[in-house]
């Protein structure tokens, strides 16, 4: 039997999906309805919130894992699509972006 990364990619998959449909729906109320203020005491309190590491961690997982779902997802659709003999290519490029892209919020949160 030939060995593949194939289940790494369909576990970052599914747990993509489940972080999407269950926090950010909560996520956008909270930040887009109950914390909305101009009030610098609230801005002190959410960038000493986000300065935590452990909400850097979480915050990290929350960005990483939708984007390796839109990654598998966008990858299968391609391929379904009629692109299978550029499967490899598109693999590169839609993994990689999902890489390149936790990469980045790694960094931008790792500066806060």
């Amino acid at each position: 039997m030939a060995k593949t990364t194939e289940p790494i990619w369909w576990s970052l998959f599914s747990a993509g999906g489940m972080v999407s449909a269950m926090f950010f729906p909560v996520l956008m109320v909270i930040t887009g309805f109950i914390l909305p203020s101009k009030d610098t005491l609230v801005l002190d309190r959410m960038h000493a919130a986000i300065s935590h590491p452990i909400v850097k961690l979480i915050l990290l997982g929350l960005i990483s894992l939708p984007l390796f779902h839109w990654a598998h997802r966008f990858r299968y659709t391609l391929v379904d699509m009629g692109l299978k003999r550029a499967d490899t290519l598109i693999s590169v490029l839609c993994y990689g972006g999902a890489i390149t892209g936790t990469l980045v919020a790694a960094i931008v949160l790792w500066q806060l």
